[in-house]
C-alpha cells in the first residue's frame, strides 16, 4: 500500500496487433492468452534509482527466486499494482488505445526497465518505443453477474502474471466490454513505475488525449522523473545520514508485532479489513489539527503509536511510514510522473502523562526537522542506525492531489476508479484514505499477524482517534484503545465475575491457605516441597528481618537469585513487609543489571552468595546474603508470623 492507486500507460509508435476479441455465444470465455511479450527499441538513455526503486527492485528479485534459487514464473509479485476503471458510456477502444499509447510516448518513466549491472550497481533503461500489452475481451453477451463474475476472474489472473521489470513497458491493458455502453479498463503495473501520486496525473492526461483522438501536440511538454534523480544527486547525504543517526539514537531493538512464521500457514495470502470513519469524526479530526497548527497526517500518526506501544507493549516505537518526495524547490516536480514517495522511519516516544496536543505537536516538530533528509533511503538508514529502526508495520496516508475535473462534452472520457489492488511485504499495513469519512484499510500477513490483531487494528485505530477529538488535552495515558465490549470482556470477564467478592492481596490470599491447609504442598520441586505452613513462617520470618533492617511500604527491593523452591518464600516475604521487589535475572550484564536497579531506585538487595557478584558495587544498595550464616541466625530469630499493613 505504498501510496498507490495505481496503473500506468505505454505508447508505441508501431502498433501491434491487437488480441482478437472473445465473444462467447454462451457460458464464460475462455482465459484470455498471454500479452505478445513487448519488443524494446533503440536505447535512449540511462537512469539511476531512487531509493525506494532500489528496494522494490531487491524483493522482485527475492521474490522470484523459486526454491532452489532458480528463476520464474512463481506467483505475484507483492508489488504488483492494479487499478480496475469504470466507464460509463460510449468508449471507442482504438481511441483509448492511442491515447495510453501517447501517453507513454509523454513519458519517458513508463518506458524504463531495471537491470543491475556486474559490479551490483541498478539502472534503468529507458527505451524509445514500446509495445503497449493492450487487451480486448467481449463479455456483453453475458447477463450482468456472469459479467460481473468473469471481469473480477480476468483482473485476478492479469495480477497473478508477474510483471518483469526488464521487460518494458512494467504495465498492461485490458479493456472489458460488460454491456454495449459499459467497459471496464484494468490495469496492472508494477510499482516501480510510479507512485499513487501520479495516477491522477496520468488520467486527466489520458482524458485530454481522448478528447484529441490521442494527439498530444495540445498538452504541454511533460516535466520529466529523470529531473527529480538528478536533483537526489545532489542532496547532501552526510547531513542527512547525521540526522537520521541523531533521530534514532537510544533505540535498543526493533519494533515488531509479528511473530515466526508457521509451517501450517507459510505463504497464506494477505487479507485486509476495512472500515470508514463517520464523516462527523473525520471532520472533528481535520478541525483538530487545524486548531493546533497540525497535519492530518500527525494526528495520525500519534494515534497509530499508541496502537502499536499497545500491541508491543513499548514506549518508544518505530513504524514505517510513506512521505510524497516531491521536493517544492524542484520545477515541475507535482506534475511528473514516477515513484517518488520514500519509506522512512517514524519514531515515537510516548509519556503517559503528556496531554495528546502536547504529543502531537512534539511529533510533528520531529517530522519537520526531517524533511530536509527524507531522500535518503530505507536501507541506508537502518544501517546507520541499528536494529532499532527497524519495524514491520506501516502506515501510509494516501493524501495526493486530484486534478479538476473538466466541463463534460459529448467527447469526454470518465473514468472512475471501481477496484485497486496494492499490498506490501511489510506483515501489517495500515492505509488512510481521506474522502467523505476516512476510509482505514488493514492489510496483515496471517502466517505472521494473528487474526485478532489484523482483523481489530483498524478498530483500536479509530478508537483513538475519536477519543483524540473528544479529549484532546487528556493525558496519553488515558486514551483507550479498547472498545467498550473489548474492556467488558477484560474487566468483568477475564478480570473477575461481577457480583463477587473483591480478590485479596496475595500475602491475605496465602494467610488463609495457612490457616486452611497447613500441611498441603505449596511450592515443589528439586525433590522437596514447602508446605503452606512453611511458606508462611518462612516469609513472616523474612518480613520481620526486612523491617528491622529498615524496609517499610512502598521500599523497593532488589531479588538476584536463582529459581527454586525458595524463591516464591523470599518473594512473599518482600510483600508481606509492605514492599516491592524487583526480580533481576542473574544471566544479564552487569550493566543492564546496574540500570535496573538504579531506575527502580531499589534500597535492599538480596542475594545469595553464588550470585553476590552480579550486583555491581556501585547500587548503593544494602546487599543482603540470605545464606550466609549471620542471616541465616538472624532470620532464625526472627517471628514466623509477622505481616506489615501493605
Amino acid at each position: 500500500m505504498n501510496p498507490t492507486d495505481p496503473a500506468a500507460g505505454t505508447r508505441t509508435a508501431a502498433h501491434p496487433p491487437a488480441a482478437p476479441a472473445a465473444s462467447p455465444p454462451s457460458g464464460p470465455p475462455a482465459p484470455a492468452a498471454p500479452s505478445v511479450p513487448p519488443v524494446p527499441s533503440a536505447l535512449t538513455e540511462v537512469w539511476p534509482l531512487s531509493p525506494l526503486q532500489e528496494g522494490l527492485l531487491f524483493h522482485a528479485a527475492f521474490d522470484d527466486l523459486g526454491d532452489h534459487g532458480d528463476h520464474g514464473d512463481h506467483g505475484p509479485d507483492v508489488y504488483t499494482v492494479q487499478t480496475v476503471l469504470a466507464a460509463d458510456g460510449p468508449v471507442d477502444p482504438a481511441r483509448l488505445r492511442a491515447s495510453w499509447e501517447a501517453l507513454v510516448l509523454r513519458h519517458a518513466a513508463l518506458r524504463a526497465s531495471f537491470h543491475r549491472r556486474r559490479s551490483g550497481e541498478a539502472v534503468q533503461l529507458i527505451t524509445r518505443e514500446v509495445a503497449l500489452p493492450w487487451r480486448e475481451t467481449d463479455l456483453s453477451g453475458l447477463a450482468e453477474p456472469e459479467a460481473a463474475a468473469e471481469t473480477g476472474r480476468l483482473a485476478a489472473a492479469e495480477r497473478a502474471h508477474r510483471v518483469d521489470p526488464a521487460a518494458p513497458p512494467l504495465l498492461r491493458l485490458h479493456l472489458i466490454r460488460r454491456a454495449p455502453d459499459r467497459y471496464r479498463l484494468v490495469v496492472t503495473s508494477h510499482h516501480l513505475l510510479m507512485d499513487g501520486w501520479s495516477m491522477p496525473l496520468l488520467l486527466d492526461e489520458l482524458t485530454a488525449l481522448y478528447a484529441a483522438g490521442g494527439d498530444a501536440s495540445g498538452l504541454r511538454t511533460a516535466p520529466s522523473y529523470r529531473d527529480y534523480l538528478l536533483w537526489l544527486g545532489r542532496q547532501d547525504k552526510d547531513a542527512a545520514r547525521a540526522a537520521w543517526r541523531a533521530e534514532l539514537a537510544g533505540t535498543d531493538e526493533p519494533t515488531l508485532v509479528a511473530g515466526p512464521v508457521t509451517a501450517a500457514r507459510a505463504g497464506a495470502a494477505p487479507r485486509r479489513t476495512s472500515l470508514r470513519l463517520p464523516g462527523a469524526t473525520a471532520t472533528a479530526l481535520g478541525e483538530l489539527a487545524r486548531r493546533h497548527g497540525l497535519t492530518v497526517n500527525t494526528v495520525l500518526q500519534g494515534a497509530w503509536a499508541l496502537v502499536l506501544a499497545r500491541l508491543t507493549g513499548r514506549t518508544d516505537v518505530v513504524f514505517g511510514s510513506t512521505v510524497a518526495g516531491r521536493p517544492p524547490e524542484l520545477p515541475g516536480a507535482e506534475a511528473m510522473i514516477g515513484l517518488f514517495i520514500n519509506t522512512l522511519p517514524v519514531r515515537i516516544r510516548l509519556d503517559g502523562a503528556e496531554p495528546v496536543v502536547e504529543l502531537l505537536r512534539r511529533i510533528q516538530e520531529r517530522q519537520s526537522a526531517l524533511i530536509a533528509h527524507q531522500h535518503l533511503g530505507l536501507a541506508e538508514i537502518q544501517g546507520i542506525a541499528g536494529p532499532g529502526a527497524g519495524f514491520d508495520t506501516l502506515m501510509v496516508y494516501e493524501n495526493y492531489p486530484r486534478p479538476p475535473a473538466d466541463p463534460a462534452t459529448p467527447e469526454t472520457l470518465r473514468l472512475t476508479v471501481a477496484e485497486a489492488h496494492q499490498a506490501t511485504h511489510y506483515p501489517l499495513t495500515v492505509g488512510v484514505l481521506p474522502g467523505d469519512g476516512f476510509r482505514l484499510d488493514v492489510t496483515y500477513r496471517p502466517d505472521l499477524v494473528s487474526e485478532r490483531v489484523g482483523e481489530t487494528a483498524g478498530r483500536w485505530l479509530a478508537r483513538v482517534l475519536e477519543r483524540m477529538v473528544v479529549d484532546p488535552w487528556g493525558p496519553v495515558g488515558r486514551l483507550d484503545v479498547l472498545e467498550p465490549a473489548d474492556r467488558a470482556r477484560v474487566v468483568d470477564g477475564w478480570g473477575g465475575t461481577p457480583g463477587a467478592e473483591p480478590v485479596l492481596p496475595v500475602p491475605e490470599l496465602v494467610a488463609g491457605r495457612v490457616a486452611a491447609e497447613p500441611k498441603a504442598v505449596a511450592v515443589s520441586g528439586e525433590g522437596r516441597a514447602v508446605s503452606y505452613r512453611e511458606l508462611g513462617e518462612g516469609s513472616g520470618r523474612l518480613a520481620a528481618f526486612l523491617a528491622g533492617v529498615g524496609v517499610g511500604r512502598g521500599d523497593r527491593v532488589g531479588v538476584v537469585l536463582e529459581r527454586s523452591v525458595g524463591l516464591p518464600v523470599v518473594l512473599l516475604g518482600v510483600w508481606r513487609a509492605g514492599a516491592a521487589y524487583v526480580p533481576v535475572d542473574v544471566g544479564w550484564p552487569a550493566e543492564r543489571v546496574a540500570g535496573v536497579l538504579a531506575d527502580a531506585g531499589v534500597s535492599v538487595v538480596l542475594c545469595e552468595r553464588k550470585t553476590r557478584g552480579v550486583v555491581p558495587e556501585s547500587s548503593g544498595a544494602l546487599v543482603l546474603e540470605v545464606d550466609q550464616p549471620e542471616t541465616v541466625a538472624r532470620l532464625a530469630a526472627s517471628p514466623g508470623g509477622l505481616t506489615v499493613p501493605v
